[in-house]
């Protein structure tokens, strides 16, 4: 493996780019929001609510995927919207959507693919907005959810072991760097294998962690380094792919179920048994360490991806 080529191939991939993106909101919210004690850097806000807290998160759709493959634009937005509340140790309570398009039949592919996530994940479509005589097509949509106890970007501690959690029982999408583990999947395995994530955190078992974006596994770990501000040692040669898949283009890849837990050694067997038993994949990743830097490290190469001393990528801590 180059390691060098590797990582300047990361670095200019659009999913780290876009991420760097959310640096003005951040400068934006880092004022607005200063007296609330909501974190801003979580896949979902997370709102105190009694002795749990309520979810809230969103997700936009990319144009040109709204644009040719609907449907599958469709079910993502709500896949990836179900994913945001259990990596954060919640349950789903109801989304809404918001459509604007240039007119009713194009709307049509986008919520049957809403409707059949919805169906599959057990997640109720309660509203939303529409508009079909916009001048552009385009799909949001926001969910709700609960949490007893948060798995929180904000948690990870020095020491810590970096687990990958994935389900490589899919295949690639033909066009978009997205792995499919969801969609030819049974419905109950998917709900259940959700539910783990939820269970860990109510036992105590994991309490930091995210779930892998379109950042990859590297770019979502940038996001927890960043938010729980301390840094890691990633071993490139350690995380599970599926075969026949080159290493730079899986680096890239969203999974439709993959996770990334930071999680204290003395629990990491307990974690690995609990996703086994579901036939899923957990693998230990790397290490978080105190020096704010990410270092890929492959066989006897080491490199230095990110030191958040100088560099941001969110902006959120």
């Amino acid at each position: 493996m180059d390691l060098d080529l590797l990582t300047r191939t990361i670095e200019r991939s659009l999913g780290i780019v876009h991420k760097q993106d959310i640096q003005a909101v951040a400068r934006f919210l880092a004022t607005e929001n200063a007296a609330t004690d909501v974190l801003i850097g979580d896949d979902c806000a997370a709102i105190p609510d009694g002795d749990s807290y309520l979810l809230l998160a969103a997700e936009g759709m990319m144009p040109d995927f709204v644009a040719t493959d609907p449907w599958f634009a469709g079910w993502s937005a709500v896949m990836v919207n179900v994913s945001d509340i259990y990596a954060m140790g919640g349950r789903p309570i109801a989304v809404v959507d918001t459509i604007w398009s240039q007119d009713t039949a194009i709307s049509q592919p986008l919520l049957a693919g809403m409707s059949a996530a919805a169906r599959a994940y057990q997640v109720p479509i309660v509203g939303g907005h529409t508009n079909s005589r916009s001048a552009y097509n385009a799909l949001s949509v926001a969910i709700l959810g609960r949490a007893r106890n948060l798995i929180s970007s904000f948690q990870a501690r020095t020491g810590d072991r970096l687990l990958m959690a994935i389900d490589l029982r899919g295949k690639l999408h033909p066009k978009y760097p997205f792995w499919n583990a969801a969609t030819e999947t049974d419905p109950n395995r998917l709900r259940a294998d959700l539910e783990l994530l939820p269970k860990l955190a109510e036992n105590g078992l994991c309490a930091a962690g995210k779930d892998i974006s379109m950042g990859g596994v590297i770019g979502t770990t940038l996001m927890l380094l960043e938010t729980s501000q301390c840094g890691a040692i990633l071993n490139l040669d350690a995380i599970p792919r599926p075969a026949g898949i080159s290493f730079d283009r899986w680096l890239v890849s969203f999974p439709s179920y993959g996770f990334l837990l930071s999680v204290r050694p003395d629990r990491v067997s307990a974690v690995q048994q609990v996703f086994g038993d579901r036939h899923i994949t957990c693998t230990d990743i790397g290490e978080v360490i105190k020096n704010p830097q990410l270092i890929l490290k492959s066989q006897q190469q080491s490199t230095i991806f990110w030191d958040f001393t100088c560099q941001h990528l969110t902006g959120f801590r």
